[in-house]
C-alpha cells in the first residue's frame, strides 16, 4: 500500500512503515505528526527538512524538533526565513531576517529595518 492511502485511512500505527516515509519529505512531516511511540524524530526532521517548507513546519508542529537545525534549512527560501523568525519560538531572529531580506537583493540595511520594525511591533503588544 502507498504511504498516502496509509495516512488517509488512518493505518499508520506502528513504527514498521517509516523506511518507506523516509524517502520524501512531506511523508516524513506527516508521518511524524503521527506521533507514532518509536519513532526516528531525527530521521523525520533530516528529511523533512531538505524542503525549506517543511523545515518550517517541523519546527512549528513538531514538539521535540531541533529549532536550530530547522531553522538552517527553512532559510534557504527567504519566504520561509521570514515566517520562521515571526512564528516559530526559539528561533534567532537576527539570523532569520537576514535571510529573509539577503543583501544582494535588497541592499545591506533592509535586513535591519525589518528586523527592527518586528522588535518594536512585540514590543508594543
Amino acid at each position: 500500500m502507498i504511504f498516502s492511502y496509509k495516512l488517509y485511512k488512518n493505518l499508520l500505527v506502528t513504527v514498521e512503515g517509516q523506511e518507506e516515509v523516509l524517502t520524501k519529505p512531506e511523508w516524513s512531516y506527516l508521518f511524524a505528526l503521527k506521533k507514532i511511540p518509536g519513532s526516528d524524530i531525527k530521521a523525520l526532521q533530516a528529511k523533512a527538512c531538505e524542503e525549506p517548507w517543511y523545515a518550517y513546519l517541523f519546527a512549528r508542529y513538531i514538539s521535540g524538533a531541533d529549532i536550530k537545525y530547522c531553522q538552517e534549512h527553512a532559510c534557504k527560501n527567504t519566504r520561509w526565513a521570514y515566517y520562521f523568525a515571526i512564528d516559530i519560538p526559539g528561533a534567532d531572529k537576527e539570523y532569520c531576517f537576514k535571510h529573509a531580506f539577503p543583501e544582494e537583493k535588497h541592499g545591506p540595511d533592509r535586513w535591519k529595518s525589518e528586523y527592527n520594525k518586528f522588535i518594536m511591533k512585540k514590543a508594543c503588544e
